[in-house]
């Protein structure tokens, strides 16, 4: 029988950025917290002397074991599902602070076009652009209602960066300067400028100088040390939930962190929730934490699999359309992209930081004009100057061998002569792409594992194609001698690296029977729920979803402050 704790204010699922944001919000009004996290307690002296690219980066040191848990995926509902049983595609992280601990850093805001795409594309092209089973919808807020969310994220974590003159207005300048310019990024400006798109400095988590923040955390700048990704930072130049907003929470005194808790499920009355229930797995025993609110703030898949395993929100059915859990999966189109090999120049490409970067986003969202093509959405392109470490990376020509002479002296001569620019796609949902529980498969507790059904379309191999060349355009502008680029997307591949963007299932939305969540992140069926993250999403933009996220997240705090007052379904 379950041990039953004294009731709290707030239960908290999950504490990384979303999570982080919420307690800090909360516990800064009074508001008593716990946050229950599945993994372990993390501080920066664990990272002290820790660049161990083996450890991190192949290893998977802070990613969560897939022998206890993990998901099945197959790419149509003909296929049966498998389990992931090593990773690839995407990485689930797990530990205090979560995948904000090995982030890159690479911080954007959504476009104005992503929050009311479908009103959007069918005012300037008509309902035919859209394709039958393609699931878009506006998203129940605009960019201008979101954007007080988007700086005060910014202001928390220190931001870098230069205006973007193709994004939405900005109340106010980013809160440090842009990162470093480097040789190779210099070089992309230059091509960029004379084919007459627009590039900026990609905006950085990692600061570029010192800063205090508005609730007094000061952080170091960046060493541009190139262990950014897949591991933490021991300066705490990179903004994470660690050295930011949680201490920000524990200093209240309010505000409890359970590690080791592993959420099962979340327990109701009618149509409250009650609290939720979570194993200590230091000591396998069964731990009941009534609250007055519940607020999800796990991983994706996490989030989606908790209320489906509860009972809580209407399934998602994608044979008729009905029903909100589970729906509107989307990733990531990373395919586009053009590699450049340099007979004559040399870059120190080895040296780098997570969001060192120049981006252009002329050929995102609908800034250029879609009537012939048969794609909606598009993309940012990219270089990047995150850091080659040695064991994940030796670029050479196609056609080389894979091991001997050749294979050696190519190796050598294209270690510092290889850049690379990259285009990130958006993700249209389809009517057949959802998350739901597997039927077969399940974890250590004997829960079912959540279940992907998702494949590239040809919205995604039309857009891949698009930007794939677009990159090219860039790199012979550059000067490469030699540039290798995609020809063709292929079907979606789970066992490759692409992105951690994985979003949707728990959508938000204005009208209750096509979304999960309102504005404020608070569930229609259940309004003492809260369930925060790229769940949220109705589609996934041609960015990185973190400063979205972190948007939303202080929405959220705001949202169950005013629900603690007065109640009810938030306007």
């Amino acid at each position: 029988m379950a041990k039953t704790l004294p009731k709290v204010d707030v239960v908290i699922v999950g504490v990384g950025w979303a999570g982080g944001i919420i307690a800090a919000e909360l516990t800064k009004q009074g508001l008593n917290c716990v946050g229950l996290e599945r993994g372990k307690e993390r501080k920066t002296e664990d990272y002290f002397m820790m660049h161990d690219e083996l450890r991190y980066a192949l290893r998977y040191d802070m990613m969560q074991s897939l022998s206890k848990e993990t998901i099945t995926f197959r790419g149509n509902e003909r296929i049966r599902a498998l389990p992931m049983r090593q990773y690839g595609s995407f990485l689930i992280g797990e530990g205090l602070g979560g995948s904000g601990v090995h982030w890159n850093g690479q911080n954007y805001r959504f476009l104005p076009y992503d929050f009311e795409i479908r009103s959007k594309t069918i005012e300037r092209y008509g309902e035919k652009k859209i394709p039958q089973d393609m699931t878009i919808q506006d998203w129940g807020i605009t960019y201008d209602e979101l954007e007080p969310y988007f700086d005060k994220f910014e202001k928390m974590a220190g931001i870098s960066g230069e205006e973007n003159p193709l994004a939405g207005k900005r109340s106010s300048p980013y809160p440090t300067p842009p990162m470093k310019t480097t040789p190779a990024l210099e070089k992309f400006r230059k091509a960029a400028n004379k084919l007459k798109l627009h590039p900026y400095n990609r905006p950085s988590a990692n600061l570029s100088e010192p800063y205090t923040n508005p609730d007094g955390v000061s952080r170091a700048a960046c060493q541009y040390c190139a262990y950014c990704e897949r591991f933490g930072c021991e300066y705490g130049a990179k903004a994470d939930p660690v050295v930011t907003v949680i201490p920000v929470a524990k200093k209240t005194g309010k505000f409890e962190i359970r590690t080791h808790s592993n959420v099962r499920r979340v327990l109701k009355s009618g149509n409250k929730a009650t609290g939720v229930m979570y194993v200590d797995t230091t000591t396998g025993e069964e731990i009941e934490q009534p609250a007055d609110i519940v607020v999800l703030t796990s991983y994706v898949f996490n989030n989606v699999r908790l209320l489906l395993q509860s009972g809580i929100g209407r399934p998602y059915d994608p044979v008729t359309g009905s029903g909100v859990i589970g729906k509107n999966y989307a990733y990531q189109v990373q395919k586009g992209n053009a590699t450049g090999f340099f007979e004559n120049e040399e870059f120190n490409t080895y040296a780098g930081a997570g969001a060192l970067g120049m981006v252009v986003d002329d050929f995102n969202g609908d800034n250029f004009d879609h009537s012939n093509l048969n794609f909606i959405h598009g993309g940012s392109i990219a270089i990047s100057q995150t850091g080659l470490r040695p064991i994940s990376n030796n670029k050479v020509p196609k056609g080389t061998p894979t091991w001997g002479k050749e294979f050696k002296a190519n190796s050598i001569k294209y270690a510092n002569r290889v850049l690379s620019v990259g285009g990130q796609g958006a993700s249209m949902p389809f009517k057949h792409h959802y998350l739901d529980l597997d039927p077969t498969y399940k974890d250590e507790f004997g829960d079912p594992l959540i279940r992907i059904t998702y494949d590239f379309e040809e919205q995604d191999r039309q857009l891949a194609k698009f930007l794939s060349d677009r990159c090219v355009d860039i790199m012979k502008e550059m000067g490469a001698d030699k540039i290798e680029s995609m020809e063709e997307l292929g079907p979606y591949d789970i066992t490759t690296y692409q992105s951690t963007h994985n979003t949707g299932g728990i959508i938000m939305g204005a009208d209750p029977s096509t979304s999960a969540v309102n504005n404020y992140m608070q569930m229609w069926d259940a309004d003492n729920i809260f369930v925060v993250g790229a769940t949220a999403f109705a589609h996934n933009s041609g960015y990185n979803p973190t400063g979205t996220v972190g948007a939303f997240a202080y929405r959220a705090a705001e949202g169950i402050l005013t629900y603690r007052q007065k109640g009810g379904i938030l306007a």
